[in-house]
């Protein structure tokens, strides 16, 4: 990580203004690095390429998620081996629906009528497609833009869920684990749920138990419709506080949260620093939650 030194597997000891001094240089390391990676040009890269797939209805969504709950991006057959990449030999594709029309003189009286008197019948056929991860890059093909936010692939939670969790279940909130697609984590103000992904590491789920507690400290959810209207400087915000605390607590989410929270401010750092006041002294709060010890 740049800009501030993470210390890792050790109780850290500080004071408040210790504490106050190790936020502020974390949240400075987000403008940097964010602008880093808005430099590089790796975010706008990997967003052209992600636009690049198919957008599937709803109803495919779910059947791609019932039949490969960890795809990311999936394509056919053959649009996979234009983006150079092939689909490995002996891989099972992942069934979904396709949308065909067809004009015919011989229709049924539902059939819609064309301007040249023909019938407009409409079909859905299968198709089959294959997620990233079953297939192997071309020899000589250029290579996949990186994807900026990787998963945190760490055993250990660093001390994080335990008082969180008992923290907002003291306010009325439930935590689960559940099922719930490519979604890491979501918090549903209505039942006041939290739900964290079943199949993430517990560093992950660190991570994601701080950046739902966040968007319930900062009353991003208290009115939806608020949250959808600032939906990008919300995320900023949530996921900014995540970083730093967790930072506090020893354990670096920079390979997720610098892309995550780069591509909600859409590259601009102005957006990040304008937050920085609510940041601090919500991750300050958090952090005095998981009774990070002087």
């Amino acid at each position: 990580m740049r800009g501030v030194e993470i210390m890792r597997g050790q109780s850290i000891t500080r004071s408040a203004e210790q504490r106050q001094h190790e936020a502020m240089a974390l949240h400075a390391s987000i403008v940097e690095q964010v602008q880093q990676l808005a430099d590089s040009g790796q975010w706008r890269a990997f967003l052209e390429f992600a636009r690049s797939f198919h957008n599937y209805s709803l109803n495919n969504l779910f059947l791609i998620l019932s039949q490969n709950p960890d795809a990311t991006m999936v394509a056919g057959f053959r649009q996979w081996q234009a983006k150079g990449r092939q689909v490995r030999k002996g891989e099972k594709s992942i069934k979904i629906f396709g949308y065909r029309e067809m004009k015919t003189e011989r229709a049924n009286d539902s059939d819609e009528a064309t301007e040249d008197g023909k019938r407009l019948i409409r079909y859905f056929p299968i198709l089959s497609v294959f997620d990233i991860a079953q297939t192997d890059p071309i020899e000589g093909a250029e290579p996949l833009p990186e994807d900026p936010t990787r998963r945190l692939v760490g055993d250990d939670d660093h001390g994080v869920i335990a008082p969180l969790a008992e923290h907002l279940e003291r306010h009325g909130w439930s935590i689960r684990r559940g099922e719930i697609g490519s979604a890491l984590g979501y918090t549903e103000p209505e039942s006041h749920r939290v739900t964290l992904a079943e199949n993430i590491t517990p560093e992950q789920a660190a991570k994601t138990l701080l950046h739902e507690t966040a968007h319930i400290e900062l009353h991003h959810i208290d009115d939806i419709h608020e949250y959808r209207a600032h939906r990008g400087r919300m995320e900023v915000e949530a996921e900014s506080v995540a970083f730093i605390v967790a930072g506090l607590s020893g354990f670096d989410t920079s390979a997720y949260s610098i892309g995550y929270i780069t591509g909600w401010a859409r590259e601009d750092i102005t957006v990040i620093r304008d937050t920085a006041a609510r940041v601090l002294k919500t991750a300050h709060a958090i952090a005095e939650i998981i009774e990070l010890r002087e």
